[in-house]
């Protein structure tokens, strides 16, 4: 069984998308208009400092995870379950019919705008924590003095993400270092995803969301709240309300999937990360990346 997996924030680049022009001109203008600028430009030539902002970022990777699941579908390679890393959720909600490519441009670029707006910058951080188990993260986030911080993804063994105020990660990184952390790295990130500060965000996006027509889905997409598989418009609805402000559960995500039975994924869309963290969870599964068109040909030869 096969699932598609499509990134999230931070797996972008200058230069993606950029062989994607020919086989969707018209989606790529259609984004353009949709965002007030020319979406293609900024994939392929920044400024990095633009495609970076959030309400940028999020469309701008959608746009690109889109087109390249459009073109996989076209070769004939159908998945059994969809999969989003938190923004990549909504990718795999367009591919499974849930809402139009129209839609989604709108959906995530509103999204980021909401997180944008939600905190003052350089009041929120997020950090990698590698090498120290959940429950001592958790502890650590417990013990915390100076604010509020949470897990924020449990990406993989070894290997959370934590977010919060930014006075409070920044005591959580001592404490694990001091613990025992491998490596802990503070993300180059001016919002802090997946946790309680992003409630209020929620809300209006809620309101937001509450205009756009959901259909059930066509695929079953897992969600990263519950690690559950959803084809139901309302769930998938919900989900999404819930995601801004709840951890994803990446690593409980593809167990998931493997339990029912998927033993190849397809990572598509900019970056290789996914692929990482899927052999992290699981070494004996395969993975493919499909980040340019050559990469769908080259998929082609292989499964035949």
């Amino acid at each position: 069984m096969k699932a598609f997996v499509f990134p999230g924030q931070g797996s972008q680049y200058i230069g993606m998308g950029k062989d994607l022009l020919e086989v969707a001109e018209d989606l790529f203008r259609e984004a353009s208009k949709i965002v007030g600028f020319d979406l293609y430009s900024l994939c392929v030539e920044g400024p990095e400092i633009e495609l970076n902002k959030t309400e940028n970022t999020q469309p701008a990777i959608f746009t690109v995870s889109y087109i390249l699941a459009k073109e996989v579908l076209k070769a004939g390679i159908k998945p059994d379950y969809l999969c989003g890393h938190s923004l990549g959720e909504y990718t795999a909600a367009a591919v499974a019919g849930v809402f139009s490519f129209a839609d989604g441009v709108k959906i995530t670029r509103k999204r980021g705008e909401l997180m944008q707006q939600a905190q003052p910058e350089g009041k929120g951080a997020m950090a990698a924590v590698l090498g120290v188990d959940e429950e001592e993260v958790k502890n650590i986030c417990r013990s915390v003095k100076s604010g509020y911080v949470d897990i924020a993804n449990f990406n993989c063994p070894g290997q959370l993400v934590i977010s919060g105020e930014r006075q409070a990660v920044q005591e959580a990184t001592e404490l694990a270092k001091q613990r025992g952390a491998k490596k802990v790295v503070l993300l180059q990130v001016s919002v802090p995803s997946h946790c309680l500060l992003m409630k209020e965000a929620s809300e209006l996006f809620r309101d937001f969301l509450s205009h756009f027509k959901f259909s059930n889905a066509n695929i079953p997409i897992v969600t990263n709240v519950d690690a559950i598989q959803k084809t139901n418009s309302q769930e998938i609805f919900e989900s999404f309300i819930k995601q801004l402000y709840s951890s994803v559960l990446w690593q409980d995500c593809v167990k998931y999937m493997i339990s029912k039975g998927v033993n190849t994924f397809f990572e598509i869309g900019p970056g290789k990360v996914l692929a990482g963290l899927i052999k992290r969870i699981s070494p004996e599964v395969k993975i493919f990346n499909i980040e340019k068109i050559k990469d769908i040909q080259t998929l082609k030869e292989e499964i035949e």
